[in-house]
């Protein structure tokens, strides 16, 4: 891409893989990946990416052994204790895309504290696909447009694109330029699947964890550096 995406959008796969290829939990590699995550966001940030989303947890991410899925729904409420007042400091804006009502009480109240706090802020937007699945998003959206055709007027005949993107999760987001996938996979996984038909898609073979901002920076067109990506694949 010869110029800075408005939209980024990364699946972060791979955590479990390194921890267990590092020798140490699946856990352990999901925190390394926070680690690398922080990264992302100040690079980010640092190039004028307006809008970063990322792919934390999964609708199917329940189906995981219960301690992994527990300690999952614990990083949230860590990485926000620790990452909001530098957030607000930066005037960093959180949005969550997906079910919140799904979450447990103290991972929902962190992330809706976050959102809550940071709603005024006008710098980079950290969108966070948390308790998501592209599949129910459609869904939902279509439920809520049938409803609103039943109880509010909406004109089913002249429904568009355009009004049918007000009832998604990332309604007021103009869609990715691009969408990153780490780990080596190459598929979505039912990530922003409506929102991501006209984005390039960028697979790369290194874990997440060791996905660094010189790697960013190169996948998302900024700079050629030094540092070469493990390419797995690269659609235009």
């Amino acid at each position: 891409m010869s110029t800075i995406p408005t939209h980024v959008a990364l699946i972060m796969d791979g955590n479990g893989r390194w921890g267990k290829r590092n020798g140490l939990s699946r856990s352990e590699g999901h925190y390394a990946g926070t680690k690398a995550m922080e990264e992302i966001i100040d690079e980010s940030a640092r190039l004028g990416v307006k809008i970063l989303t990322l792919y934390a947890f999964s609708t199917e991410n329940w189906k995981r052994p219960k301690d992994e899925v527990n300690y999952l729904m614990s990083l949230p409420i860590k990485f926000f204790n620790k990452k909001l007042p530098e957030f607000m400091k930066r005037n960093i804006k959180i949005l969550i895309s997906g079910d919140i009502k799904g979450l447990p009480r103290q991972t929902r109240n962190a992330v809706e504290k976050a959102m809550e706090k940071t709603k005024n802020n006008t710098g980079l937007i950290v969108n966070f696909a948390l308790n998501y699945s592209s599949r129910s998003e459609i869904i939902q959206a279509i439920y809520h447009v049938i409803k609103d055709a039943k109880e509010n007027g909406l004109s089913i005949e002249t429904l568009d694109e355009s009004t049918f993107e007000k009832y998604l999760y990332t309604r007021g987001l103009p869609d990715p330029d691009i969408v990153i996938r780490t780990g080596g996979e190459k598929r979505i996984s039912n990530f922003l699947m409506w929102q991501s038909s006209e984005a390039e898609l960028c697979f790369v073979n290194e874990l997440f964890p060791d996905f660094t901002k010189e790697l960013f920076a190169k996948a998302i067109g900024v700079t050629s550096g030094s540092e070469e990506i493990n390419w797995n694949a690269y659609v235009g």
